[in-house]
């Protein structure tokens, strides 16, 4: 855990970039990220951005959309009248 008043300059920082972009890929909220080092989520938004991350669109995970995506396909297609009997 780093403190919050400590800069972190050079090769720590990029070697501290790299570290969050990786768990960043593998899923892991800015907020989490900030949490688990003591920093801000500014701070951390800010290393990711300098260590050149492709940032995730606002509300979550892609795996979650797709799931909302399916579930309202879903949805869409319901007729309202139940299957199989006359109107």
């Amino acid at each position: 855990m780093l403190g919050s008043r400590v800069h972190i300059k050079g090769p720590a920082r990029a070697k501290l970039g790299a570290e969050l972009k990786k768990a960043y890929s593998r899923g892991a909220s800015i907020r989490t990220l900030a949490h688990g080092c003591g920093r801000s989520y500014g701070f951390v938004h800010r290393v990711l951005t300098e260590a050149g991350t492709a940032m995730r669109t606002r509300g979550g995970s892609n795996a979650s959309r797709r799931t909302r995506a399916r579930e309202g396909e879903r949805i869409a297609g319901y007729s309202g009248r139940p299957s199989g009997g006359s109107p």
